[in-house]
């Protein structure tokens, strides 16, 4: 399933598609409005969202097979709610 196959969900008992599309898109720009400004998002019932910091490593340069420093980088984490994982 994508975003589009959401809006098409959410269109069904929308009164119009465009206002679904809306409604998704302001949903997503949500979370990640907050996620920027360093917030967790927690979503009873499906999980939550935070933002962590990976430590700064030394990688490789697979091409050349040298030894490059990586600096620290922002990365988003999940993690479902026990209710979604007992769905399964």
């Amino acid at each position: 399933m994508n975003k589009f196959d959401i809006i098409k969900e959410i269109s069904k008992t929308a009164p119009t598609e465009m206002e679904a599309k809306t409604f998704v898109n302001k949903v997503f720009e949500i979370i990640t409005n907050a996620l920027k400004n360093g917030e967790k998002v927690v979503i009873s019932n499906f999980g939550t969202f935070k933002l962590s910091e990976r430590k700064p490593r030394q990688a490789r340069n697979p091409k050349t097979n040298e030894k490059v420093m990586v600096g620290t980088r922002k990365s988003i984490r999940f993690k479902a709610s026990k209710k979604l994982m007992r769905s399964f």
